[in-house]
């Protein structure tokens, strides 16, 4: 661990300027995923790490300490420790990992399809039919637990279900914007993401060119901007 801990004391030495190297204490934390965390309290800095990455190269532990530092202190994430840590956790191996830390520590928060004015069992098999050929196997459909607006629709490949902002469950948004975010969703399950030159990618050219088939396509970009502009958040969007 010390060794783990001098990482983290050079980044802040190369990217802390004049503040000196404060107290630092670092721990393996078995997050459900390849997550990390890093605060300052009191003047202590307190990082947590993914145990996914206990037994993972120098280079990488190296890597993350800069990258966790840099945010921090909001600064740039050099090239080359950002490429390094990305590589790694691009693995096939890290990405089993986090799937199944995912799956077996995680969570969904699943409440119900059926909304006070929507119905996404309805909608899925409207859409399914018209679009997929039927061929689409229905995930768990849900609306989200609280009234989300930056985020408005969700696939989660580890839970295999949809999540859909309750937002849109209300008399005010049109049935068919309800429909286009719902639709975006379940081109996520036909179009999984792709890694492309060590990047994932989940909106691909196909994706694209399959989301634009949806009748009101334009309207519903307008939508986004409105609601965009309405909440003064960046530009909300499904996911």
């Amino acid at each position: 661990m010390n060794d783990v801990k001098k990482y983290f004391a050079d980044a802040f030495r190369h990217m802390g300027g004049n503040r000196g190297v404060p107290s630092i204490e670092v721990r393996f934390y078995p997050y459900a995923g390849l997550r990390h965390t890093i605060r300052l309290r009191s003047g202590r800095v307190y990082v947590r790490l993914s145990d996914i990455c206990k037994d993972s190269p120098p280079d990488v532990i190296r890597a993350l300490a800069w990258i966790l530092v840099a945010r921090l202190l909001g600064k740039r994430v050099p090239t080359i420790h950002d490429r390094v840590y990305r590589d790694y956790s691009l693995t096939p191996s890290v990405m089993r990992s986090s799937d199944l830390a995912r799956r077996g520590r995680g969570r969904k928060m699943i409440s119900t399809a059926q909304g006070e004015v929507y119905d996404l069992e309805r909608m899925f098999t409207k859409l399914n039919r018209r679009y997929f050929d039927g061929e689409l196997e229905k995930p768990t459909l849900t609306w989200s637990q609280r009234r989300t607006r930056s985020i408005l629709g969700h696939h989660d490949h580890i839970y295999d279900s949809i999540t859909i902002s309750k937002t849109l469950d209300s008399t005010e948004v049109p049935e068919w914007f309800v429909e286009y975010i719902l639709y975006h969703e379940m081109l996520h399950i036909k179009h999984p993401a792709r890694l492309i030159k060590g990047r994932r990618y989940y909106h691909t050219s196909a994706f694209r060119q399959d989301e634009r088939r949806f009748p009101h396509y334009e309207q519903a970009q307008r939508w986004l901007e409105r609601l965009a502009r309405l909440r003064r958040v960046p530009r909300a969007r499904a996911a």
